[in-house]
């Protein structure tokens, strides 16, 4: 990013594409960090990814949402999964290429990946 421009842009298109609350309780929530520490870590494309890869699949019951400080700053960029009825799961050091493996598996499959989770 090296513009206000491009920063605004990215916000308009993130817009469409990411909810800021869930209040449906039979959705699945995809809660990215972007604190500063996730930021720097590379959360931003780490955020487009998973909200570009939940529209192209078609998955309507799925909500990629945005937090601040997780509290795990050497891990980032975390991503937390929160399916209803079923325990949360934390993804670290996720890049967009693990976000794309993430949701074939996981989000597709109902396969967690616990080479990504923390231990």
């Amino acid at each position: 990013m090296k513009s206000l421009e491009e920063l605004k842009a990215i916000r308009e298109k993130m817009q469409g594409q990411v909810g800021l609350r869930a209040e449906d309780d039979t959705v699945t929530r995809v809660v990215v960090g972007m604190a500063t520490c996730g930021i720097a870590a590379g959360a931003r494309p780490v955020l487009a990814a998973f909200a570009d890869g939940v529209q192209k699949k078609g998955l309507t019951n799925v909500m990629v949402t945005q937090t601040g400080c997780i509290g795990l700053c050497k891990y980032e960029p975390i991503v937390e999964i929160m399916e209803p009825g079923k325990e949360k799961v934390t993804y670290i050091k996720v890049t967009p290429e693990k976000a794309e493996e993430i949701i074939d598996q996981h989000l597709v499959r109902g396969q967690i990946i616990s080479d990504y989770t923390i231990k």
